[in-house]
């Protein structure tokens, strides 16, 4: 693979052409203007600027974690009813199987909100969020938002963003997503699969390239080159739902003929039109890919981009090991005991566990090649155990009769129903030390289910279908499927809309005022929060210095989030697998706040807090009722991974005013922090800072309201404030109002 990390243009016959090349003289100024992205990007642009975008959305998603929560703060910000398709899917907490009644209850409210404002309301274990909107939703040149990390279309010509709840909301309020236009990069594909190369083998060979240096991050990932027609539509979801990992913001692929019959075979042709690259396109950076070149690979712990060839891991398997333990030590610290080379027997590695499953693994063509690789083998009876989840119910009828579910019952694997719990940690979770292959998103740690807190360990590693069933076939020893020899039947597919039909509520262009919604008893109102200080002292609660943090464990997944309706009940959990004492360090701070809120003397509840509130006031001689106190978190690279707002919002609820960052590992985790009224900051010397430390941002809503990027801050020492380097990156002029007001809703609520 090739990194062009300056502009690149686009030649039908040559490929990629660097900016800086005399080929290069020949194109003209408006290269920019022919990327499939920008004429996107334009057609959904309300701001007349090309420069500072304001998008408006053609349709919503969201699922059973994410929904509860946006209509409630929607809800509370005067929304009457959905202005666009909103969908509502169940496919995070459909087992209801934690919490006693909660997560049906979240099911319930769904539905009745559905009815009340008028959206499409798709029930537990009928499909998984992705899956229904890529047979549902997308149109070629369209845009969605979802509030889920992976909500990525860019196959099916449909460029689509996965973001915080709060951005979703501003859509349902008629409000726009706001950003500056971003870079586009070129991914430019040539050659074809090689036998036993899957679509999972793709994307982790791009991941392992373009996320370590961060090649596309916050960019978009155009798809184009003659390679595309040479990959089925089902590889290129594959591919572009992992785009996701490489940290960019959306995806788009170039539209073909394939693309036209699957949007047929769906009943909705009229949803597709042809999407081409122009000659002399425009590309801010470019990669270039031979397919051929690609073969099966595996993503270690505790990263997608953490990816080796299953070759390369044979040949050095115990450095491998080695270095995959050393990872496990940052990420858990000494105290477990683990050993991966346990694993190898007689010079190969044994694993425990195969999962096929979710908006990446569960597509009908990954689970067709899995079940001839599995036909007529089995998977033994010993420790190893394999389980498929296709990710809708019409992909799963299709199965039942092509035979290939046949074939994957007889081999001694099981089916499951349309599920995203393998995917987060509700469901499958391995045993103790336990190794697991899966075909689905991410491999972060403790993303299966295990507990730190509890002593328990277990590890991700991400394959595609193919190699999983040639691993189950022999019984757990780790196999790449280009050593098996498969002939593929690749059987057609054919799509039942009725199974939808019958099922999925569709009300929108019919909402219903005297609907009431159904609230269960876990279901709560946000707490009160108040608009930002004049003047604030930050207590750092948690310091934090992996290379990078994920939402995973700022906020766990799994079953605490059957809590995600609930703010105060799942604020508990926050850090709680990364740092323990988090939630009771920050309550102690948010003590002092309702102290100094309620004219109460901070002394008795937080000692140290009435000195160091003594100095700011005599530095900036303001009153006291002008200061706020709160807890902030210092990571490195706080953010990667999902979209869900509670990463953000739990730290809200317990106080906190700011996140302190060398740099946010995504967009979606710095606008969550924004909505929620949490001051983004970042610096470039943590060694001003360590855990405990006081710092003092006098006149700081003064300071956000005129835009200021470099913060008046203070490090408050035993005998002296000494100024540190704090930095707040742009803001637009809604989210400085945002932070001003304290959060969103109250934005919302000050509006109206």
């Amino acid at each position: 693979m090739k990194l062009f990390d300056s502009g690149v243009y686009l030649s039908k016959e040559k490929g990629l052409i660097s900016a800086d090349s005399k080929e290069a003289s020949s194109f003209d100024a408006r290269g920019r203007e022919k990327t499939l992205s920008y004429n996107i990007l334009k057609n959904h642009n309300t701001s007349g600027s090309m420069e500072k975008l304001c998008l408006k959305f053609d349709k919503l998603t969201s699922h059973d974690i994410t929904y509860v929560g946006i209509i409630q703060t929607a809800r509370a910000s005067g929304l009457k009813e959905f202005p666009i398709p909103y969908i509502l899917t169940n496919c995070h907490n459909s087992l209801c199987a934690v919490g006693g009644t909660i997560n049906e209850d979240d099911h319930i409210f769904g539905l009745s909100a559905a009815k009340k404002y008028g959206g499409i309301y798709v029930p537990p274990h009928l499909a998984v969020i992705h899956q229904y909107a890529r047979e549902m939703l997308s149109l070629s040149g369209g845009m969605i938002l979802g509030s889920d990390s992976h909500t990525r279309y860019g196959a099916l010509g449909t460029m689509a963003i996965g973001e915080g709840g709060p951005e979703l909301v501003k859509q349902l309020l008629g409000r726009t997503y706001d950003i500056n236009m971003p870079e586009v990069t070129a991914v430019y594909l040539k050659g074809s699969p090689r036998y036993g190369v899957g679509p999972m083998d793709i994307a982790l060979h791009i991941i392992r390239e373009v996320f370590p240096g961060n090649f596309v991050k916050n960019r978009i990932m155009e798809f184009v080159g003659p390679g595309v027609k040479n990959l089925s539509i089902d590889y290129r979801i594959g591919i572009d739902v992992m785009t996701t990992e490489t940290a960019c913001l959306s995806s788009i692929w170039e539209s073909d003929d394939k693309v036209r019959d699957y949007y047929r075979i769906h009943g909705r042709e009229c949803d597709y039109r042809e999407l081409t690259s122009e000659e002399g396109a425009y590309y801010d950076r470019g990669i270039e890919l031979d397919l051929s070149e690609v073969k099966p690979m595996i993503a270690m712990p505790f990263h997608p981009s953490n990816a080796y060839t299953i070759e390369e891991l044979k040949e050095n398997l115990e450095d491998i090991l080695i270095d995959t333990e050393r990872r496990a030590k940052v990420s858990f610290g000494e105290e477990l005991n683990y050993s991966l080379l346990d694993k190898v027997k007689d010079h190969n590695f044994q694993v425990d566990q195969g999962i096929i499953a979710g908006c990446a693994g569960g597509g009908f063509e990954n689970i067709c090649d899995a079940a001839d690789i599995l036909d007529g083998g089995d998977t033994g009876n010993g420790g190893f155990s394999l389980s498929v989840y296709p990710a809708s119910m019409p992909i799963y009828m299709e199965l039942l009769k092509n035979g290939s579910a046949e074939k994957i019952i007889e081999a001694g694997a099981v089916i499951k129903t349309a599920f995203c719990g393998p995917c987060f940690g509700a469901g499958d979770t391995p045993a103790n030390n336990g190794f697991s292959i899966r075909h689905s998103t991410r491999n972060f740690p403790n993303r299966e289910g295990s507990k730190i807190q509890n002593g328990q360990i277990a590890y991700v590693a991400l394959m595609d279908a193919r190699s999983i069933a040639a691993t189950a076939v022999n019984h757990g020893m780790l196999t790449s499927a280009e050593d098996m020899d498969v002939d593929f039947r690749k059987p057609v597919y054919y799509f039942d809309k009725n199974i939808y039909e019958k099922r999925v509520l569709n009300e929108f262009g019919k909402a219903d005022p005297d609907e009431e919604l159904r609230f269960g008893p876990n279901i709560k109102d946000w707490p009160d929060m108040r608009p930002l200080p004049e003047n604030l002292i930050l207590k750092v609660v948690s310091y934090i210095t992996d290379p990078v943090t994920t939402t995973d464990e700022l906020i766990p997944s799994g079953e605490t989030s059957s809590l995600r309706s609930n703010p105060e009940a799942l604020s508990e959990f926050a850090l709680s697998r990364k740092d323990p004492g988090y939630v009771g360090r920050a309550k102690e701070v948010r003590k002092a706040e309702l102290a100094l809120l309620s004219g109460k003397d901070p002394e008795n509840v937080l000692g140290e807090i009435d000195e160091l509130l003594s100095r700011a006031e005599n530095a900036v001689k303001e009153k006291r009722d002008s200061f706020g106190i709160g807890s902030a978190i210092f990571a490195l690279k706080p953010g990667d991974g999902s979209a869900r707002e509670q990463a953000a919002s739990c730290q809200k609820v317990l106080g906190g005013w700011a996140n302190i960052a060398e740099e946010y590992a995504t967009k979606r985790y710095r606008s969550n922090l924004i909505n929620w009224g949490i001051l983004p900051l970042r610096t470039e010397n943590r060694s001003d800072l360590m855990l405990g430390s006081y710092i003092f941002i006098p006149h700081i809503r003064e300071q956000v309201l005129r835009g200021c990027c470099d913060i008046e801050a203070y490090l408050m020492e035993k005998d002296n404030m000494r100024k540190i380097d704090l930095i707040l990156d742009e803001l637009t002029e809604a989210e400085r109002k945002i932070i001003l007001d304290g959060c969103l809703i109250n934005y919302y609520k000050a509006e109206n």
